[in-house]
């Protein structure tokens, strides 16, 4: 026995060697191969004073909701969607030209209130806005959870009602409600949801919807954007993932398109999309284990540029972890292209309710393939039908365009809602960066670059180029717009427009400048340079930074930049100069202090830092200072941290236990279950299949001592009464001599003191007390044999 401990001891210890041995070997090699991308340190950060932006407040005594922003070329003005009314601004100064005011109906709102709904809800909240023809606008709102959409005539700054109709199917009943809606050919089609509950998700333009109540088809999304490209209409949501369901809930996004000449199916698919398919977006940090960043917010309209050695439409997206999960967000930009190829790919199926979601064999696919424009979809046969209709999903998912994520952010103060991208902006020397701006839900703008882009399509390298505190309350940021009233590059009346950033949040409009180029404090070529900017840019016969648009600002004699190195040989090498005044600045007033921001004489904090003088501002005006973010604790950080706690509790609690083994170890007797004798024999009879008889190398003795039941002969018929369950009953012994004083099963040759030698009240015979043991009122059923096995 003691040698099957110690056996045992052993084993366990080598099992906790290999289990040490292999999670060292993994955090090794997921360290060095897997690192999560760095938080990337702005370059400047921007607390603008209240002359440096434009702002609209909108209705002061109650929340407006703003979320919606529609520019209208024709008029240079912003359309902007908010509770009861659509303002009209001026793309200039957001000032207010006009208003078209659309209040529910008391009885509307009398009704929403008796369904339970609050007052505040029971409200005409504007949700879609469009722009069929010139002179005309189509909005859709909320009507106190009845939908009803409008047709306006725009006659200078005048609105006239056209015509009205239902908006079920097209705007959302709740405001809370993420939707979308794009106008094309003179139709809307919209994503959306279809009851007053919400519960009847649906992709629609009239008459064909997807299918109704159907997991397979929408399962509970959140719509976040659509476009139009060629034959097909885009939509783009986050949902609970079908092919998941098995494994446990799980929200994964997704892009889905449908054709622009679908026509509905015969029969039974009349109204129903027959052409409606969708695929996963995969915006993942790279590795052997992905970690996936699943829950799209926000999407950019369609860029069209040139990135590495080739042409590409793209679409920028941004996205996050769940909320209960590590507070992630990423920027992923996505191919239209490689949109176009998943929906040429496999089919994904579940074969039976508890199997495993696997690609279809392509020769189960029917011809015409499904999800393919037709001239005249209404000919289509059953089978092609019947097959789209449980096969909607594609079983390849998106790739990130650049192979990995833009940016992304690990952050407890803040996650990505928003993004507008600025495509194609021209670099001296010839060079195009798309540059994008993205907002957060603490009210914050980055504004970031890919570094690579114009020399590769599979390479990352991320530039923060600003973090800009734009609001004066931590609101999140619902939509972001960038306008301009002319091209970049056209000059006017000796001045350039540069565009602006439209930021909207639930109550007020913000307009913001898209660099800081020409600031007084950017005094020498490699500062202006090392902001990697490219709408800046210096200006070697002016001695000073200038932003996109000014005299000859293609031609690289005459402007240095470099947005990939941030270093421009003909710049005075050396480090940036810094402001000795700069202070470290909070966020805002309700944030004292940002501990991500170290101490400006920090080595290594070669950042520009730039005070801006003000008059009239309450402590030293705008300050552009550098966010010098040392990122407390990175992902990959806080996993070696707590692989490390694993590892040191693990060998802790090894040596700990072989210690506490050793201390505590009994001799082999005392490891025996029962330390009598005789107990062993029903010790083997219990453990007969598991003990197993190990070699001797020499004769051994051994004596078993044990006990063994005895049987009486049967007694003949005139000792019955004797033998009488009354008679079976103990007496005391002394009293009595003679039949009266035998036990019920009394063998021969058994005398009445070795009937009792050695027992107690139960019949055990004690052997290791002697012989002189003795019980005076107990009897004997089993008799003491010895056996000696060689």
């Amino acid at each position: 026995m003691a040698a099957s401990v110690s056996a045992e001891w052993s084993h366990r210890r080598l099992l906790y060697g290999q289990a040490v041995a292999f999670v060292v070997v993994t955090v090794f090699v997921v360290g060095n191969l897997c690192a999560w991308q760095e938080n990337v340190r702005p370059k400047l950060y921007v607390s603008l004073a209240d002359e440096e932006y434009l702002r609209f407040q909108g209705n002061e005594s109650i929340n407006d909701y703003f979320k919606l922003v529609l520019r209208d070329a024709t008029s240079n003005s912003l359309l902007v969607g908010a509770r009861n009314i659509v303002y009209n601004l001026s793309i200039y100064d957001l000032s207010e030209q006009t208003r078209l005011v659309w209040y529910s109906s008391e009885d509307d709102i009398k009704m929403c209130v008796m369904k339970g709904k609050d007052e505040d809800l029971c409200q005409n909240y504007i949700r879609v806005l469009a722009l069929p023809t010139p002179g005309t606008l189509l909005g859709c709102g909320t009507n106190a959870f009845r939908p009803m959409c409008r047709m306006y005539g725009i006659n200078g700054n005048s609105y006239s009602i056209e015509s009205e109709k239902p908006g079920q199917a097209v705007c959302p009943y709740d405001p809370a409600h993420n939707s979308t809606a794009v106008f094309v050919d003179n139709e809307l089609y919209s994503g959306t949801v279809a009851d007053f509950s919400g519960l009847d998700p649906i992709i629609y333009r009239e008459p064909l919807q997807t299918e109704q109540y159907d997991s397979l088809s929408l399962n509970a999304p959140n719509f976040v954007g659509s476009f139009t490209q060629g034959d097909f209409v885009y939509f783009f949501f986050r949902e609970t993932a079908v092919e998941f369901i098995n494994c446990g809930k799980a929200v994964v996004s997704r892009v889905a398109r449908v054709c622009k000449w679908d026509k509905g199916g015969p029969h039974r698919y009349k109204n129903r999309w027959t052409t409606y398919l969708k695929s996963r977006l995969n915006c993942s940090m790279p590795g052997d284990f992905p970690f996936y960043f699943d829950e799209i917010q926000s999407t950019s309209s369609l860029v069209e540029g040139r990135y590495g050695n080739g042409n590409s439409k793209l679409i920028y997206s941004v996205f996050s972890t769940s909320t209960n999960a590590i507070a992630g967000s990423a920027i992923c930009a996505f191919s239209l292209q490689d949109i176009a190829d998943t929906f040429e790919g496999n089919f994904k199926e579940q074969s039976g309710l508890n199997s495993n979601w696997l690609p279809v064999n392509p020769s189960k696919v029917p011809d015409p393939r499904p999800g393919s424009c037709h001239n005249d979809s209404r000919t289509l046969p059953d089978l092609t039908l019947n097959f789209k209709k449980t096969h909607s999903l594609m079983d390849e998912n998106v790739p990130t365009f650049f192979g990995s994520p833009i940016l992304t952010r690990v952050s407890t103060v803040y996650r990505f809602t928003a993004i507008a991208v600025d495509p194609q902006i021209k670099t001296p020397g010839g060079k195009t960066y798309d540059v994008i701006f993205v907002g957060t839900d603490h009210g914050k703008i980055i504004k970031t670059v890919n570094a690579e882009s114009a020399d590769s399509n599979k390479k990352v390298t991320s530039v923060v180029i600003e973090e800009i505190d734009a609001l004066p309350t931590s609101e999140p940021v619902r939509s972001l717009e960038i306008v301009r009233t002319m091209q970049y590059d056209t000059p006017k009346d000796g001045s350039y427009d540069d565009g602006k950033l439209i930021i909207v949040t639930d109550t007020t409009v913000i307009a913001i400048k898209l660099h800081r180029c020409s600031s007084e404090k950017i005094t020498s070529c490699s500062e202006c340079v090392a902001l990697q900017d490219p709408y800046c840019a210096w200006d070697k016969i002016a001695g000073k930074c200038r932003s996109h648009g000014a005299p000859r600002w293609s031609e690289e004699n005459y402007f240095y930049q470099s947005v990939a190195s941030g270093d421009h040989a003909a710049c005075p090498s050396g480090k940036m100069a810094k402001d000795g005044n700069a202070e470290k600045q909070g966020y805002r007033g309700d944030i004292d202090y940002d501990p991500q921001r170290p101490s400006k004489d920090q080595p290594g904090n070669d950042m520009i830092s730039i005070m801006q003088d003000k008059s009239g501002y309450d402590d030293k005006g705008p300050q552009i200072t550098p966010d010098l973010i040392n990122a407390q604790y990175t992902v990959e950080t806080l996993v070696m941290a707590v692989l490390a706690g694993a590892i040191f509790a693990l060998l802790v609690g090894f040596i700990t236990g072989y210690f506490c083994g050793r201390r505590c170890h009994k001799d082999e007797d005392d490891n025996l279950p029962y330390p009598d004798t005789e107990y062993e024999y029903f010790e083997q009879r219990q453990n007969v299949n598991r003990i197993q008889t190990e070699p001797k190398l020499l004769p051994q003795v051994e004596e078993v001592t044990y006990a063994e039941p005895v049987l009486l002969p049967q007694p003949s018929s005139q000792n019955k009464m004797q033998h009488s369950p009354k008679n079976t009953l103990r007496k005391p012994m002394g009293h009595h001599h003679g039949v009266n004083s035998e036990t019920l099963f009394q063998p021969d040759g058994y005398s009445a003191r070795d009937n009792y030698r050695g027992r107690d009240n139960f019949g055990t015979l004690r052997s290791h007390q002697g012989d002189n043991y003795r019980r005076g009122d107990g009897f004997s059923t089993t008799r003491s044999v010895k056996k000696v096995y060689l």
